[in-house]
């Protein structure tokens, strides 16, 4: 249904005016990538990992979709809110939650409905890649972490779709492209936006983050009872970045 993250999609051009309409497929794609490789033992893991001891710190969770990553940082005993573009995603995550749960409708590029420094931690989950461009987005977040605060994102791996597809993209351009997902028989055309990786640090730095972890991500060893033929295999693959950057204290602090 959907490819790994190391295969490339046969791209196309991609259509500014088609959506990603995550509403009309919510709760199947909610069931498909819980349990997922790409979710639940590349991505997913790394972010948990990174963000370490969260135990009393107040942490957006910016595209939390239907909340698999709220969930394991609430069992780590952080407080969370989560926003979304999707209503259908977050209806998913309320009944995941429950309904005490600080959910909120909002797009991660426009502002958000918080003070400034509200946050200790930002997570950002396999997001950032949906954005042309970064700036607004990145802007917003450092601005509801406080001081010494740290935005972790996930985002597709820039070298994937250069390395494995033929003919290969212009790897120094930002470009988009078309990938087509299907549930239930029908497809639903998603358009993603790549990047080299300077492009993405260029990002951080000019939203004033100070980069302090690029991390590629391997496959958690938990997946190989799941795929014990091809687990020693799919360890070696490309998968994702994921970046943790910091939101400089104030000077004399």
């Amino acid at each position: 249904m959907r490819r790994p993250a190391w295969v490339s999609a046969a791209a196309q051009p991609a259509d500014p005016a088609q959506a990603n309409d995550y509403d009309g497929f919510a709760e199947a794609y909610s069931a498909e990538t819980e349990n997922s490789l790409q979710n639940a033992y590349f991505a997913r893991p790394a972010i948990i990992t990174l963000a370490g001891d969260v135990a009393g710190r107040r942490i957006l969770d910016a595209g939390c979709g239907s909340g698999p990553v709220i969930a394991a940082l609430r069992d780590r005993d952080a407080a969370v809110t989560g926003i979304d573009s999707s209503a259908g995603m977050l209806a998913v995550a309320r009944r995941r939650l429950g309904d005490d749960a600080d959910l909120h409708v909002a797009d991660v590029s426009s502002r958000l409905p918080f003070a400034d420094g509200a946050f200790d931690d930002v997570v950002a989950s396999l997001v950032l890649h949906y954005l042309e461009d970064w700036g607004p987005a990145l802007a917003e977040m450092r601005r509801v972490l406080r001081p010494g605060g740290r935005l972790i994102a996930s985002v597709n791996h820039p070298f994937v779709d250069h390395v494995t597809q033929s003919p290969r993209h212009n790897y120094f351009a930002t470009t988009s492209f078309t990938d087509e997902w299907t549930f239930d028989g029908q497809a639903f055309p998603m358009v993603f936006w790549r990047r080299p990786l300077h492009a993405m640090t260029a990002a951080f730095t000019a939203a004033g983050f100070r980069i302090a972890v690029i991390h590629e991500p391997q496959l958690d060893p938990a997946a190989r009872e799941l795929v014990p033929d091809d687990f020693d295999d799919l360890s070696t693959k490309l998968s994702y970045l994921v970046f943790v950057v910091e939101a400089p204290p104030a000077v004399g602090s």
